[in-house]
């Protein structure tokens, strides 16, 4: 079972502390290096620290924002404030960090700037690796136990709290950026060539706008509105198949207003003898049971149709 609750929130906070700590340490050292070296690479990576950093803190505000109660004019709560941030991250990390370190590599490239002696680059690379990969080490474990027996893929597709896979996803495009960044400037002392750390930044940035865009996807799935795991959209309908004044359930739609918040609306034929009065009663009983069974679960409609007049058109599957 996926490890949700306090104690994975609280894991998760961890995580992203931990990551904005580690980042605003490197983005530092990483300014120092180019501002000595010149490196058009080591700049683009300061970028894409700072740029880290600060996703991180909107994360974490949202997170904050996230957990304000329903009131009259947001009667479902504002759990999905963390997705709308979310978006926020991925849009700053295509703009600000994928299209600084593009417009960077191209300027170095343009009008390419002496070489000097790499080895603080390399001192600062070596340390930020470090740090980046025990950063990286955390998010994977942390969302490996969140995600259970899905795949990574699926996981990352299906999950409703985007501060885990994010954070994921930044922490892998910095070990890759560093990656990059350490071959350019490598390569163009070896080749004296400084046009090659450009083109390294040029790539970082690519890495960057490739993460937005799969960041920005899925985060546009969380506020349009995403259905519960399917197993739980399960559990509902098996829990009121079995009452027996419940002739069928024709539907059972659900969403989630926040990460560990659904909204569940059902339909069902009732049994036409069944008095007004005591299916009050059973429904507030059903809805006691369905709760119990899926704690996650902060709001339930439940409808009386006939079978006959329901909608029955099926929701088109997630391309």
């Amino acid at each position: 079972m996926p490890d949700t609750g306090l104690t994975a929130r609280i894991r998760e906070n961890i995580v992203l502390y931990g990551a904005l700590a580690a980042n605003l340490g490197i983005g530092v050292a990483k300014f120092v290096a180019a501002g000595i070296t010149g490196s058009s690479s080591m700049l683009t990576e300061g970028v894409h620290s700072v740029v880290d950093s600060g996703n991180q803190i909107l994360l974490l505000y949202g997170q904050k924002r996230a957990k304000r109660g329903p009131d009259a004019i947001h009667p479902f709560g504002y759990g999905r404030e963390l997705y709308f941030w979310a978006f926020v991250v991925a849009i700053l990390i295509f703009a600000l960090g994928a299209g600084i370190s593009i417009y960077e590599g191209w300027l170095h490239v343009r009008d390419p700037e002496p070489l000097v002696d790499p080895t603080v680059n390399y001192i600062v690379l070596a340390i930020a690796f470090a740090l980046e990969g025990a950063s990286w080490t955390i998010a994977v474990r942390e969302f490996r136990r969140s995600k259970g027996d899905a795949g990574w893929w699926r996981a990352i597709h299906e999950s409703k709290d985007p501060p885990g896979f994010i954070v994921l996803f930044e922490d892998s495009a910095a070990l890759a950026g560093l990656v990059i960044a350490g071959l350019g400037v490598f390569l163009s002392h070896e080749l004296n060539d400084p046009r090659i750390d450009g083109i390294a930044s040029i790539l970082i940035g690519v890495v960057l706008g490739m993460v937005a865009v799969l960041l920005a996807r899925e985060a546009k799935g969380l506020l349009i509105g995403e259905r519960a795991d399917p197993a739980v959209v399960e559990t509902i309908r098996g829990i009121v198949t079995e009452r027996p004044w419940i002739t069928h359930v024709n539907h059972v739609r659900t969403v989630h207003t926040a990460p560990d918040s659904i909204f569940a609306a059902i339909s069902a034929d009732f049994v036409d003898s069944l008095p007004m009065g005591a299916a009050e009663t059973m429904i507030e009983t059903l809805e006691d049971d369905l709760r119990r069974a899926v704690p996650s679960l902060s709001s339930i409609y439940i409808r009386p149709e006939k079978r006959e007049n329901a909608a029955t058109a099926a929701p088109q599957p997630r391309l």
